[in-house]
């Protein structure tokens, strides 16, 4: 049986795809447990400094896999009928939890837990074949797996409303008018150009990426005064690689580019 999540290594980069073309890479069990896994595995591996998530052949993600019996979490148990955020919460958490660059090329439709796991993501890149749809109502179903959170922060409030309670199909073109898509590359290689950008990225010391991340997440929740805080507190983190603290000041003292190792 081929594996639900493909993992390759790409220099720095690592590309994760969602391997069940035939179910439009619908999100079984298997390929749940293949993702938490695999997070935690890159937040630890320090030769990891960014990543990128497609899907095989023509779907990014169809959502969940609802053919599962009960929708993609296995057999029930105690702790997962009393677990309040559901399994896909938890995917959810940990996606948008990696402190690591994380880019979503969305190489074909993009729908429910799909569209949800690609705003999980930081950036995202599409084209010609991207297709983004809510889908949440069409099945009675409110939003879920962080639908509610992320849609309005990238796309505002009323446009939110709009994808949501419509749960209009959207191309790649008005996907990228809107801000869903943060790159669109028309009829060029989706995965290539995410695989690009990732490496603009991970060109840079790998504790201040990391730290402008983790700042710039906690600052959607923060005024301004707690920001400038956490802000003030990230300066040191991110010269806590001292070899990479060197390097920077020292290449841009001597006028040449850095070379950046993460030590």
């Amino acid at each position: 049986m081929d594996e639900p999540l493909l993992v390759e290594r790409v220099d720095r980069i690592v590309l994760l795809t969602l391997n069940r073309p035939e179910k439009l890479n619908a999100v079984s069990p298997a390929m749940h447990e293949a993702i938490m896994a695999i997070v935690e595995e890159i937040r630890d591996d320090d030769r990891i400094w960014g990543v990128v998530l497609t899907g095989a052949g023509r779907a990014f993600s169809a959502g969940v896999d609802l053919t599962a019996g009960d929708g993609g979490n296995g057999e029930e148990t105690h702790a997962s009928r009393l677990d309040e955020i559901m399994w896909f919460g938890r995917q959810t958490l940990a996606l948008a939890g990696l402190d690591k660059p994380m880019i979503a090329a969305v190489n074909g439709i993009a729908v429910g837990l799909g569209m949800s796991m690609s705003l999980a993501c930081d950036v995202r890149v599409g084209g010609v074949a991207t297709v983004f749809r809510t889908m949440m109502v069409e099945r009675s179903l409110g939003p879920d797996s962080g639908m509610s959170w992320f849609l309005p922060r990238v796309v505002g409030y009323s446009r939110a409303a709009d994808l949501l309670m419509t749960s209009r199909a959207i191309d790649g073109e008005e996907a990228y008018r809107l801000g869903l898509l943060d790159r669109y590359v028309g009829a060029g290689d989706v995965v290539a150009a995410a695989i690009e950008l990732a490496g603009e990225m991970t060109r840079w010391p790998p504790t201040a990426v990391r730290t402008a991340k983790t700042i710039l997440r906690r600052s959607m929740l923060l005024d301004l005064p707690e920001a400038l805080v956490q802000e003030a507190a990230g300066l040191q983190r991110a010269r806590s690689a001292p070899n990479d603290a060197h390097e920077a000041t020292a290449s841009f003292l001597e006028k040449r580019s850095p070379k950046f190792t993460g030590t």
